[in-house]
């Protein structure tokens, strides 16, 4: 395949998925596999595509992304564009299973602090998105309110080993529902050239009036299957609740970096 029909194909693909996300659109999962984010944005003018699918089971109830699409963009140097469009499903105990359009993600992530190769300092950016009401809240496919997250990241690398994590505030709008904290962090080795392998540990206020707080981890990888092609995959479960809000979740998807 030459370069310039190789090129096409992939410019095809990304008008594909730009369509896909304008049609399509449950709440994501921040750092692909993880919860947890890091503030390393998507390089100038290169792009990230995911497909992938998310469930968590929790007593009496299934729900996840099956499929959804990320997409990010390098805008601009140390600036990425973020937008994610998953279709939802939800399946109560004993019931039928709802599948269709969720809520549409959006987001900016922006670095402020570049990492010191030589010493301590990490580097440190920002990550606001909103979440937009394009589900079908009677079906349990969306919240029927725009939500907020704004967080704050950071990151540092030592030779094989990266550590990240940080956390941020939940605008939560919405009948019986009340504004949170999610914080996580991470540890990650790259074990070979091709494969690192991570876990993390995250914590999430209650996010409802009478609700209850909620902590998990996930461990898990990402697979170079060459420059642009990438496989990830978690999973884990509730340490604290686990039976009201996470007693097995997991993370599966392909990822297309160019």
């Amino acid at each position: 395949m030459n370069g310039n029909l190789a090129m096409r194909l992939r410019t095809q693909f990304f008008i594909v998925v730009g369509l896909a996300v304008s049609l399509l659109a449950v709440p994501a999962w921040a750092g692909p596999p993880f919860r947890t984010d890091d503030p390393e944005p998507v390089e100038y003018r290169h792009w990230e595509i995911y497909g992938f699918a998310t469930g968590t089971h929790k007593a009496g109830d299934s729900s996840g992304v099956l499929p959804g699409v990320e997409i990010n963009y390098g805008a601009a140097p140390d600036l990425q564009l973020h937008v994610m469009a998953p279709l939802a499903y939800d399946r109560a105990s004993g019931g039928n299973t709802k599948h269709g359009v969720g809520d549409v993600e959006l987001g900016t992530k922006y670095r402020f602090i570049q990492e010191d190769d030589d010493g301590w300092r990490p580097q440190i950016g920002v990550f606001p998105m909103i979440e937009v009401p394009t589900g079908d809240q009677s079906r349990g496919l969306g919240t029927g309110h725009t939500h907020a997250f704004l967080p704050v990241w950071l990151q540092k690398s030592f030779g094989d080993w990266t550590t990240y994590g940080g956390g941020g505030y939940w605008i939560n709008p919405g009948p019986g529902n009340k504004d949170y904290w999610f914080a996580g962090w991470l540890l990650q080795r790259q074990v070979t050239e091709q494969l690192a392998l991570g876990a993390e540990v995250f914590h999430q206020t209650a996010d409802t009036e009478g609700g209850v707080d909620s902590s998990g981890f996930n461990v898990g990888g990402v697979y170079d299957l060459d420059d642009n092609d990438h496989l990830l995959m978690s999973a884990g479960r509730g340490i604290q609740h686990a039976s009201a809000t996470n007693q097995f979740s997991y993370y599966v998807g392909y990822q297309l970096t160019f």
